[in-house]
């Protein structure tokens, strides 16, 4: 569920929102001037994320065969 509130509305209710966010797994954008600024959702949904993008990139490192770029000297390494 998604709910559309101003920002002057998300700063009176800043606590609650962050209750509600929570406690039900909400969604809120925060508007400015009637444009989205800033969307609230639970923390851990973005764990599951990371999560999920960690192992993604874990498999593919698994099975993509190593480069080798050869010795490279230090001026090599810092030249602009």
């Amino acid at each position: 569920m998604t709910r559309t509130i101003s920002a002057a509305e998300a700063n009176r209710s800043f606590s609650r929102l962050l209750r509600e966010v929570r406690e039900t797994g909400a969604e809120v954008v925060v508007t400015a001037h009637g444009r989205p600024v800033a969307v609230l959702v639970p923390a851990k949904a973005d764990a599951a994320a990371r999560t999920q993008a960690r192992v993604a990139l874990r498999r593919r490192l698994a099975v993509q065969p190593a480069t080798d770029a050869g010795r490279w000297s230090r001026d090599e390494l810092y030249a602009r």
